[in-house]
């Protein structure tokens, strides 16, 4: 008898069982089909790539997410995928190759290092949606209206969203003057809402009065549309690039609002989550109930650029999976009919029309166990006069 400890999976690593796994791929369709209605065009990425193109433009986040292993045929190192987007940016850059707006979008299993969460997957199923080639805020309202409406049509409820702009922190780091040492202590104390030790940084730094206050009044830029009017009352006379990134946000929500006229969408100005390839406008969704993240998105001009083409970009990605558990599960459960194992003239005709109707329909095999019944039958094939029938086995 084999060990039963060899079929125990690795920690974060999970399978899907029936039904679930159907309906989890309905979902999956379903999404899809929606992201084909708004004209993006389905591609399938490599789940292995070599590493230096996999990592292009992402930054030591996604580096330190990666499984990375050594090709047998040329000795170089590979990587599992951690994240579609750059895959995706790629074969837009390097394999597409058109000058006009292209919208592409993917499904598929990715693989991390580590859980997000305690007790989270390893392995998440990746879906989403890229638009390149317009850098305007059009397309980035239609990259959120386009996310909120999937977690819609996924059945999540009470669903809101923190938007920010990377552009913002980047200027604000530009102004400080600091090393990238610093700025890395500063990108973490905001990460972690630390405003003590920030300014207490800043100080032993002497950073300049007034964007010392700035800096520490990142923090508290956080909440509904007059969140916006605050941070214009705070860098109006510090920078006008802050301004115009402030601006761009309030465009982009009120284009988001004519697509998905009851969408909850807040500000967090501090908020620089991903994995530091956004450049601008980005976003977090989240519903009641769950403490991370259920979608994630925003712009990131800077990869295509990497990939040896420039090319303006913005899109989301979620976890498919998570949308499953989070959601409200359709009853997909067909009924079953039971045909016997006979080589009777005609039977076989009879069950091919029953399976392009729609119908489910199971053979009995020699010998085996369990009757129609047993076998989640709720009807059967017979024979009647020279006619095959169906009755019910209730």
């Amino acid at each position: 008898m084999s060990d039963s400890k060899s079929w125990i999976l690795p920690e974060g690593i999970e399978e899907v069982l029936p039904p679930h796994a159907y309906q989890l791929e309905l979902l999956s369709r379903k999404i899809i089909d929606q992201f084909d209605s708004w004209g993006y065009e389905l591609v399938i990425p490599p789940l292995i790539e070599y590493l230096d193109s996999l990592l292009t433009g992402t930054g030591k986040d996604l580096d330190l997410k990666t499984f990375k292993i050594t090709d047998q045929l040329t000795g170089r190192l590979m990587g599992v995928r951690a994240d579609m987007t750059p895959q995706v940016a790629r074969i837009d850059s390097s394999l597409i190759k058109r000058d006009i707006p292209v919208r592409l979008c993917y499904f598929g299993t990715t693989l991390h290092t580590r859980t997000r969460t305690l007790g989270g997957t390893r392995a998440p199923m990746q879906i989403g949606t890229e638009l390149y080639g317009h850098g305007g805020v059009e397309s980035d309202a239609e990259i959120l209206s386009l996310m909120l409406m999937t977690l819609q049509i996924s059945g999540i409820r009470n669903v809101y969203v923190d938007i920010g702009h990377m552009g913002i922190y980047r200027r604000l780091m530009n102004l400080l003057e600091v090393t990238t040492e610093q700025e890395a202590i500063i990108f973490s104390l905001l990460q972690k809402k630390a405003k003590t030790e920030l300014d207490q940084a800043l100080k032993s730094w002497k950073i300049s009065p007034k964007l010392h206050d700035v800096t520490l009044s990142l923090m508290e830029l956080y909440g509904d549309h007059t969140v916006l009017d605050e941070a214009r009352k705070l860098f109006n006379k510090v920078d006008m690039t802050i301004i115009n990134c402030i601006d761009e946000l309030e465009q982009i929500s009120d284009l988001t609002q004519k697509h998905v006229k009851d969408a909850s969408l807040m500000y967090d100005l501090s908020d620089l989550g991903g994995y530091n390839y956004h450049n601008a406008m980005m976003f977090t969704a989240y519903t009641h109930g769950q403490g991370q993240g259920i979608a994630f998105g925003g712009r990131y001009d800077d990869i295509g650029k990497e990939c040896g083409r420039f090319r303006p970009a913005t899109g989301f990605s979620s976890d498919v999976k998570l949308l499953y558990e989070l959601s409200v599960h359709e009853d997909t459960n067909k009924s079953v009919i039971f045909a016997p194992g006979s080589d009777v003239p005609g039977l076989n005709d009879a069950v091919n029309d029953l399976r392009k109707k729609g119908e489910k329909v199971i053979y009995q095999l020699s010998g085996q166990a369990g009757d129609a019944k047993t076998m989640g039958c709720d009807r059967e094939l017979y024979l009647d006069g020279g006619r095959w029938k169906i009755r019910d086995l209730s």
